[in-house]
């Protein structure tokens, strides 16, 4: 599967931004998507994902309550409305799609990253 994001920038403290992540290849309802992002000097870290059996959602702990995760199975595309921005949330964000044998943690695929940058 091929993962293209988009809708990084640069906002200021307490703005928004909504990621997209447009998925081709294999069928979409075949991966289970999320997000993850990577701070320069820092390790990639999970940010969100779908749950592949029930309705629910994941998040870091460090965005819950101001990012969510949404899709749209007809244009299979996932989004990422990020609100109420941090510094701390200047990252690369990437776009990831697991088997669903495959915890939340974990991918099978990532995209190309989109640079979402945060001023104070």
């Amino acid at each position: 599967v091929q993962l293209q994001a988009s809708g990084g920038g640069l906002v200021q403290a307490g703005g928004s931004l909504r990621l997209s992540c447009a998925a081709s290849g294999r069928t979409f309802s075949d991966y289970v998507m999320g997000w993850f992002r990577q701070a320069p000097g820092k390790e990639r870290e999970f940010v969100a994902a779908f749950s592949w059996s029930s309705p629910r959602t994941y998040y870091a702990d460090s965005v819950k309550g101001r990012f969510t995760i949404s899709r749209d199975n007809a244009k299979n595309t996932v989004y990422l409305q990020m609100n109420s921005l941090k510094p701390e949330d200047t990252a690369v964000y990437y776009c990831s799609a697991r088997l669903p044998s495959r915890g939340i943690y974990e991918y099978n695929f990532l995209g190309q990253g989109t640079q979402v940058t945060v001023s104070s």
